[in-house]
């Protein structure tokens, strides 16, 4: 049984799990995107050429690269997983009792890959036969389930902690289902045999893209509108009783960017050094979280983020790098995810090609950048980091 896991940022990537985006991309139109979190229409062609050369680039460093909807699709070979995914796609109260016992029987007749493509790219009023007050009160075009385009960050439904998964509770009620996809294929995939889960999508919001791995032991967790207080101390908790962390550090991140993951903000790109957004260094803080002998939560008072992660993490000081010598470049480049870099090693790092400041400052303090296009596949407003779910680190 291969061990999997991660204890830090920037050890030698192994394996690492994507998503390559399908269908659910050609479903957002501008009535929708909005509320399935896009800025924009993705050419879905173009995002898959980009997208495969992410993963080539990825490979051509020694990764190896799986796919969600491969495993999933493996995964929905088992009859109690697909009577899982069955059960939990249909499990709303939009349906309506006919027509829910008309997709559950028509679910489940289903092949494995068919499924798959039903509940990540959704399905229209119009693809059912089946005819009842709720279908015909709908819209031709209105979604009976959802497409799921963020399925793309697979980052942000699960984390791994040594070698036990956090699956995670993601906010946004258009990203609801993709915990219960990742959870299925970590629950039920034989590769993930006998891997321990924590946290769940039932528990407080807790979001991977706000988790940071800064040293062995020692975890950053943004706070804000996707992971809430609770999340945090849930999730804090955990990893501290389950000596999965020695200290969790919670990040505050301001009211009026509540919405932005840690990860836009601040990722590693060495063992003592950080590229971040500098509009926003300076504001911020950490609260370090650690366990009493009694098995309590010890939590200290609030210092600058980079004080207490170096006090954390053992180090004399966690070094920081720029994304722009002048705020309007560096809120450019954060806009673009010049800070959302993912670090294959020490000092090598997958970045958005179009971030030409963020990426010439970072080669020179010498990291050296692999850098990719992302055109199209920054449309949904996430990087490198954020398409990318680490399974294995040294």
């Amino acid at each position: 049984m291969t061990t999997w896991g991660a204890s830090s940022e920037v050890g030698r990537l192994r394996t690492v799990l994507l998503h390559r985006p399908g269908q659910e991309l050609a479903r957002l139109t501008p009535r929708n995107n909005d509320s399935l979190l896009f800025d924009g229409i993705p050419w879905l062609g173009r995002a898959q050429d980009e997208h495969d050369a992410f993963a080539q680039a990825l490979r051509d460093h020694d990764v190896e690269v799986l796919y969600l909807v491969e495993l999933l699709t493996e995964t929905l070979e088992q009859a109690d997983a697909r009577a899982e995914i069955v059960e939990s796609t249909t499990s709303t109260l939009h349906l309506g009792d006919s027509l829910r016992r008309y997709l559950v029987a028509a679910l489940s007749d289903l092949a494995p890959a068919d499924l798959a493509a039903v509940v990540t790219a959704g399905l229209r009023n119009d693809e059912v036969a089946h005819r009842s007050i709720v279908t015909s009160l709908l819209r031709p075009d209105d979604f009976l389930v959802d497409p799921l385009p963020n399925l793309l960050f697979t980052r942000d439904s699960s984390v791994w902690l040594l070698d036990r998964v956090a699956v995670t509770s993601l906010a946004m009620p258009a990203r609801v289902r993709e915990t219960q996809l990742t959870g299925l294929v970590y629950a039920h995939h034989p590769r993930f045999a006998g891997v321990e889960r924590v946290h769940g999508p039932h528990l407080e919001h807790l979001e991977g893209g706000d988790v940071l791995l800064l040293a062995p032991g020692v975890v950053a967790v943004g706070v804000g509108e996707r992971t809430t207080p609770a999340g945090f101390e849930r999730f804090a908790a955990t990893a501290l009783r389950a000596g999965l962390a020695e200290s969790v550090l919670a990040v505050p991140i301001a009211q009026e960017r509540a919405t932005m993951h840690l990860d836009t903000i601040v990722t590693m790109v060495d063992v003592d050094t950080v590229v971040i957004y500098p509009n926003m260094a300076d504001e911020l803080r950490a609260l370090a979280v650690t366990l009493d002998a009694d098995g309590s939560l010890s939590v200290a008072p609030e210092r600058s983020f980079f004080d207490a992660a170096a006090d954390a993490m053992g180090i004399e000081r966690l070094h920081r790098i720029d994304t722009g010598l002048d705020p309007v470049t560096a809120e450019r480049e954060q806009w673009d995810d010049g800070n959302n870099t993912l670090a294959i090693d020490a000092r090598l790092a997958v970045a958005y090609e179009r971030n030409e400041q963020t990426n010439a400052r970072l080669e020179e303090h010498g990291i050296e950048v692999v850098a990719i296009s992302g055109s199209e596949l920054g449309s949904g407003r996430g990087g490198p980091r954020c398409m990318s779910c680490p399974v294995l680190r040294d």
